[in-house]
């Protein structure tokens, strides 16, 4: 599937302390090395480069006041990327992608997507065929690691939610895959009756 994200790289204490006491140069080192992460979470989710990058600024400006209440408990890549999916979900509730009924045709490549690399292109568009919900919880779920409770905890949802949207988006894109793109339209209609969040 889709490689693991920068994430998971450790940071430099020293940075990192720097950040926390305000430092801009320090700051300018966080962006550096966890950008192009928050972006491509963002736009794997949103399946839009612009409002990626609305959510990536918006995470590094709140990052300068949320930075001091980083304990340490987890690692600092695992609590960013939490900001950064809270953030590309509150995007997703913002625009009502999480509310309506989910579409079902496939969509076409967003503008921008090519900052994506080449070998990730088919996988890309596998993910446009999934309707923003379902893209959201997979890509949480099989790229940024995340389990159900935590899912449950960032939906608000139950864990059971997760795990039959996970499921569903799983048997859409093998049936994509192996038919030929007949996705099991009922089951995902009645999904977004029974799931609203």
């Amino acid at each position: 599937m889709l490689a693991k994200s920068a994430f998971h790289a450790p940071v430099d204490p020293a940075v990192l302390a720097a950040a926390r006491r305000g430092d801009e140069h320090a700051f300018a080192a966080l962006y550096a090395q966890y950008q192009r992460a928050g972006f491509n979470l963002a736009l794997r989710v949103l399946g839009d480069a612009a409002a990626a990058e609305d959510v990536v600024q918006d995470v590094f400006v709140r990052l300068f006041d949320a930075i001091r209440q980083y304990r340490g408990d987890a690692p600092f890549g695992a609590w960013l990327r939490r900001l950064f999916a809270n953030a590309t979900i509150d995007e997703l509730r913002r625009r009502q992608w999480l509310t309506l009924e989910d579409p079902i045709e496939a969509q076409s490549l967003p503008p921008g997507a090519n900052a994506l690399a080449e070998e990730q292109a088919e996988a890309w568009q596998m993910l446009l065929r999934l309707p923003p919900r379902a893209r959201a919880v997979l890509v949480l779920h099989a790229v940024e690691g995340y389990t159900h409770k935590e899912m449950a905890v960032l939906f608000g949802q139950s864990e059971s939610f997760s795990k039959s949207i996970l499921a569903r988006a799983l048997r859409r894109l093998q049936s994509a895959t192996t038919v030929g793109g007949d996705e099991d339209d009922d089951d995902e209609r009645g999904g977004a009756q029974s799931h609203r969040l």
